[in-house]
Order: C-alpha cells, then structure tokens, then sequence
C-alpha cells in the first residue's frame, strides 16, 4: 500500500513541540530573572537592572555555541530580545538618544537593548547627556565614529563637560535607502538628510540624481517626515521607513559598502569586567616636546592596544591639549591600572570616561 503520511505533518508536528518547549524555557528564564531582581532587591539596589557586562557575556556564549543553521547576529539577535523580554518584566530600561525615532541612534539603541526599552527621542545629543544626568533616563546612545567620516567631534566636546559614564558600545551598519512615496527617479527635485548623509551618498547622488536640490535637515528621520509631506525624497534607514510608511526607491546607496558608526552607551554606573572590555580615556596635556610619546610610552611597554587616539583644543588653556584614546583592557585590569597611573605623572590630568564590553557583532 501507498504510504500516504504527510511529510510536512510530521515536520510541523516536530516544530510544534519545539516550540512549546522553547516557550516552556523562556517562561522559566524569565522566573528566573525575576528571582535575580528580588535578590537584588534584598540586598539594597534599586532603579534598573541592566548589567551590561552580564549580557556581553551571554551573547558571547551564544555566538560560540553556535553551530547554524542561524547565522551569529541572528542567534544573538533572539537572544538579546528574550533577554530585554525578560528585563521589562521586571522595569523597562528608559534609554535616550537623538530623535525623533527611526534615527541611526535609534536603531543602535533597539540593537544593543532590544525593541522593549522606554524610548526617550530628544531634539540634540546635548539633551540626551543632560537627561541621564538628571535621572530622565537610565542610559542615552550617543554617536561617537563613522568609518569614512571620522569621529563626531560635538559627543567629544560634551565628555569633557560631563560625569557620565561610558557603560557600552555599539557598531551599527549604516544602510542608507533613499525614501520617497514618488514611484521615480525622474520625479524627484529635492532630497532631505542630514548633512552627514548626503556627504556619505554624494558620488550616488551625482550619478542617479545630478540635478536635485540636496537640503540638509537636523536628522535623517526629520528629514523622511518633511519628504513623505512634502512630494520630496529623503535619505533613512529602514526602521524610518517603517516608522514613517515611506517606500524604498533605492536601497543601499552610501558610497562606501562597509559604512559602520560607532555609538557610545552612556550613563551613570559603573562596568565590571566581562572579559572583553575597552577604556576610554580622556587625558589633558601641555603642548611641549615629548608630551605625546610619554602619553604612548605607558602603553606600549606593557603591550597595551589602542584602538583610537583623537585630540581635541583643551579650553582649559592657551595650546593645551585633550586626547580622547581607546585601549583595549578593562580600568580594573592590573596592566591597565598601572599604565594609567604612569600616564598620571606624566600629564596634566586624566580622566577614566569609562570601561565597557566591547561591542558584540
């Protein structure tokens, strides 16, 4: 007799039964971090409890144990979003950032808390420190560098001025679409964005739309609200495009492919290490001979990587200096510890902006 079992009965049956496992483990994870919360509790903490140190090395775990079919960000994606699932039971995380929503800072901040976080969209990158120092927000992301533009010298400026802490990273892809609710090229006189993003889509705007107005705009979502009004195009991510129910006309059209910013997670409490952390420091000098390499020496002797180093006028007096550097190592890290306080005697001043797990995918 024919067999006339159902092949994809039996392999739907199978993914039912996953499925109710995995929910059965979700649902136990989740008592589970309830169970942390009270402890903690207990023990007299209050406010959130985020610990970004902690969730760096669950995805670490994650990307390790993976053997596919899945791709690492995809399995780190689930897993960080069952992680904030579990985390908003307990208290959304209040996060800041450059608004309005659907901003390259907005998609950093959903990628490094997950899409359950209490959105606090703010008018300047100013607003977003002043109101994690006024306890508006647990944490504000900031942009801190662009691959192909550099670093963002206004967030560079406002560490000096602040008390805040930098408590995590994020590297987000920038995928610039040009939006427009116009079904053509030929349609289109004016393009909005943020001056930034028409500088990175420049050689693409030249070729495809040589004879449009460029007009900058304050952010690129800013930007897709006045276009979708206003029979125009913008340049936007895709969470914009979402957000605001703007077509994509063209996907993909920053000159350089591999086009990453650098975001800063910034707030008030302290990282324990993770096991792959990098320091910020923040390190004012006098503008004589030698000064550079004593700042370097420290480093190099005890085989400590730096990954930036970017100077800035101190204000602080005629020709003096601040440099903003990036090592690799974790502020409590013996080696670290002693290589700043070297640094020390040979500055005028140092200050720690913070010690953080370095950015996962």
């Amino acid at each position: 007799m024919p067999d006339n079992k159902d092949p994809l009965a039996e392999i739907r049956k199978r993914i039912d039964e996953i499925d109710r496992s995995i929910q059965d483990l979700v649902s136990e994870r989740a008592s589970c971090a309830a169970n942390v919360a009270k402890v903690k509790q207990q023990q007299g903490e209050t406010g959130h409890f985020y610990r970004p140190e902690r969730e760096a090395q669950v995805l670490r775990a994650v990307m390790e144990r993976n053997k596919g079919p899945l791709t690492d960000e995809s399995i780190a994606g689930i897993f960080r979003e069952i992680m904030a699932a579990c985390l908003a039971h307990e208290k959304p995380l209040k996060v800041a950032f450059l608004g309005p929503e659907g901003t390259y800072t907005h998609s950093a901040a959903v990628k490094h808390f997950g899409s359950l976080i209490e959105t606090q969209p703010v008018e300047s990158i100013e607003e977003v420190f002043r109101l994690v120092e006024a306890d508006g927000a647990n944490f504000g992301v900031v942009p801190v560098e662009n691959s192909s533009a550099g670093v963002i010298n206004h967030t560079l400026d406002l560490f000096m001025k602040s008390s805040l802490t930098i408590s995590g990273e994020v590297a987000l892809r920038i995928r610039h679409n040009l939006l427009s609710k116009l079904d053509s090229l030929d349609k289109i006189d004016r393009v909005y964005a943020h001056q930034q993003s028409l500088s990175q889509c420049s050689q693409w705007l030249d070729k495809h739309l040589p004879d449009a107005e460029r007009i900058s705009m304050s952010s690129n979502a800013q930007a897709v609200l006045y276009a979708r009004d206003n029979a125009a195009a913008s340049i936007g991510g895709s969470m914009a495009a979402e957000l605001y129910d703007m077509p994509i006309l063209q996907a993909d059209i920053e000159d350089e492919p591999d086009n990453t910013t650098r975001f800063a997670v910034i707030g008030q409490h302290l990282s324990p290490p993770s096991g792959d952390d990098r320091t910020s420091l923040l390190v004012f000098v006098h503008n004589r001979p030698g000064s550079l390499f004593d700042l370097l020496k420290p480093l190099a002797d005890r085989g400590i990587s730096m990954s930036n180093i970017e100077s800035r006028p101190s204000r602080r007096g005629v020709w003096d200096y601040v440099f903003f550097i990036d090592i690799d190592g974790h502020r409590d890290d013996e080696v670290v510890r002693a290589a700043i306080t070297e640094i020390e005697k040979a500055s005028a001043m140092v200050t720690i902006l913070g010690s953080y797990p370095k950015a996962v995918l």
